[in-house]
């Protein structure tokens, strides 16, 4: 019985603080994606920004939808760490590219958004 109190307790995802961090990623790697657009950057930036958001995606979702807990053969968490630190490593290059040579504005706030996003990124591996 004690069993059944502790899980009609559980914080939903949305409500928790690795929720909050992965939405605050999500935010602004969709930013940084949208100024790389608007501003016609380079195709390997809009690329890899998005190909970010569509796995911060696939994270929330799983999250959301409690598919960790049904799928135990993956280890999630390790899985989520090693996306993290990747994806703060890509999200630096791709900043640092973007504000190194003499861009449009919004290519730089592109950038700027991004190293944001890679700090989150570090700040979620750390919270996981």
């Amino acid at each position: 019985m004690d069993a059944a109190q502790r899980k009609a307790h559980h914080r939903a995802f949305c409500f928790s603080v690795k929720g909050h961090v992965k939405m605050l990623r999500l935010a602004l790697t969709v930013t940084s994606m949208a100024f790389f657009i608007i501003a016609q950057a380079p195709e390997p930036y809009i690329v890899i920004t998005g190909f970010e958001v569509a796995i911060i995606l696939f994270f929330i979702l799983l999250y959301i939808l409690r598919l960790d807990r049904l799928m135990k053969w993956l280890f999630w968490p390790l899985l989520d760490i090693i996306n993290s630190l990747v994806t703060t490593v890509f999200l630096i290059i791709v900043s640092v590219l973007a504000l190194i040579p003499e861009t449009t504005t919004l290519t730089v706030v592109g950038g700027a958004f991004g190293f944001l996003a890679a700090v989150v990124c570090l700040a979620d591996g750390v919270v996981l």
